[in-house]
């Protein structure tokens, strides 16, 4: 039977290369997600930052066209009234 005798330095050697290596690729993986997430953050904020504008202006818009929808039909409204009642006169002149 052979057997190898396994050198214990060399094995400790081997090993602590291969942890070192892979700290070292977890570290850089790590701050690539890091720093990835910082700037899709970063994006994200200053999107919704120009959406919150936008949205912003068009409810301003939207106010200001509500006003004079609901002016004009206080108008239309006023104007039947004046008619119904002018008309209701008329109507009482003619069977009175």
């Amino acid at each position: 039977m052979n057997t190898k005798k396994i050198n214990k330095a060399k094995l400790t050697e081997k090993v602590n290369t291969i942890l070192e290596t892979a700290k070292t690729s977890v570290k850089k993986a790590n701050e690539y997600a890091l720093h990835t997430t910082e700037e899709v953050v970063t994006e994200t904020i200053s999107v919704a930052s120009e959406w919150q504008q936008v949205a912003d202006k068009a409810l301003k818009g939207g106010v200001k066209l509500l006003d004079n929808q609901q002016n004009i039909i206080f108008d239309t409204l006023e104007s039947y009234k004046n008619h119904f009642v002018s008309g209701k006169k008329r109507l009482g002149k003619i069977f009175a």
